[in-house]
């Protein structure tokens, strides 16, 4: 029987032998048995037609859902996906493919706006995005895609403490969370790095710690070669712990967003500051000392040298020093006063 009730469920079920390939058993999801039928007539041309005209089965927003996690289970940005995921299923779950269009997208923009900023918005989007063109490009089970368009956002964050503003927090923190600071600023790891760091991940000796590849962001592997500072930070938590570095009452710390981090902030004047920003601290010092490009981007783990580059209006003095290096080459050059005995130097001449 094609129409057919079960007794696990309340709703009505279709069932469809293709001409090649397994049955095609379907909830119909409704009680009602003629709407039921419609849905099932409808099922069936479909068949017919994917058969002999040589047209795609539908595929549902699920099924692309179901494949992207298991494609992307090695994403540094898995479980973010998930939560996402589970917030739009009520907009695209019962959708399939070919109904995901810009009207639907443009409810989804409309609905995420009123619980966050366009940046937050475009993550959602791009993920949708993401999906869709992989079911065009690489599993070829839709032909097209709507054009997702993201919102401009405004430059990258780039906030940053002084070194008096970095002793005035310190001088506010609690021991632990001190330490924690001022290994961040030190090495400028991330705070889930700082978090897991493990002593099995530390030479002391050696002056070296690492980040393993499966808790990197962009999954490769990090070299922190440890300053003065770092080394003894890491020294005063040696026997705390048998296996994690940083700890509070012999327990490790999993959490930097206390009510005493943000307590000591206030205290200390700071504004519009947040763990991650002891990071961008951290590369802005680096970059004030001199540090170059190529260095930095090895240090702070980034995978390219685009991330690197906002960086590179704070180091004035060695882009001037490359400015300087053509004062030679200039030297005796005036413009506009030149008489007719003066020559041009070899280098600037006519073209």
């Amino acid at each position: 029987m094609s129409l057919f009730k079960r007794k696990d469920s309340p709703y009505w079920w279709v069932k469809l032998t293709p001409r090649s390939g397994p049955p095609l058993q379907r909830s119909a999801g409704t009680t009602d048995k003629v709407a039921a039928q419609e849905y099932h007539d409808k099922l069936k041309a479909a068949l017919w037609d994917q058969e002999r005209l040589g047209l795609k089965p539908k595929r549902s927003w699920r099924e692309a859902v179901v494949r992207w996690l298991e494609e992307t289970s090695e994403k540094a940005t898995h479980k973010e996906d998930k939560k996402k995921l589970i917030w739009l299923h009520p907009f695209l779950g019962d959708l399939t493919l070919d109904e995901v269009t810009l009207d639907v997208i443009d409810r989804i923009k409309s609905a995420r706006l009123k619980e966050g900023s366009k940046g937050t918005c475009n993550r959602y989007l791009a993920l949708i995005r993401a999906i869709l063109i992989r079911s065009r490009d690489e599993w070829e089970w839709i032909d097209k895609v709507p054009k997702v368009r993201l919102f401009k956002e405004g430059t990258s964050r780039e906030r940053s403490l002084t070194v008096d503003q970095a002793t005035s927090l310190m001088d506010q923190l609690k021991e632990h969370q001190r330490e924690m600071v001022l290994f961040s600023l030190a090495t400028g790891l991330r705070r889930s790095n700082v978090l897991r760091l493990e002593w099995g991940q530390v030479n002391l000796e050696l002056k070296h710690a690492w980040v393993r590849a499966a808790y990197s962001k962009n999954r490769r592997p990090i070299s922190v070669p440890l300053n003065d500072v770092a080394l003894e930070v890491l020294k005063r938590q040696v026997g705390k712990h048998p296996e994690r570095v940083f700890t509070y009452r012999g327990k490790p710390i999993n959490s930097t967003g206390t009510k005493a981090w943000y307590a000591a902030l206030k205290r200390a004047g700071i504004e519009d500051f947040r763990w991650h920003d002891l990071r961008h601290t951290w590369a802005t010092w680096q970059r004030q000392a001199g540090t170059p490009t190529h260095e930095l981007q090895r240090l702070g783990g980034w995978r390219t040298g685009a991330m690197v580059e906002r960086y590179a209006h704070l180091a004035p003095e060695s882009l001037a020093d490359a400015a300087s290096r053509l004062n030679p080459v200039l030297a005796g050059y005036v413009p506009a006063t030149r008489g007719q005995n003066e020559k041009r130097p070899p280098s600037l001449g006519a073209a």
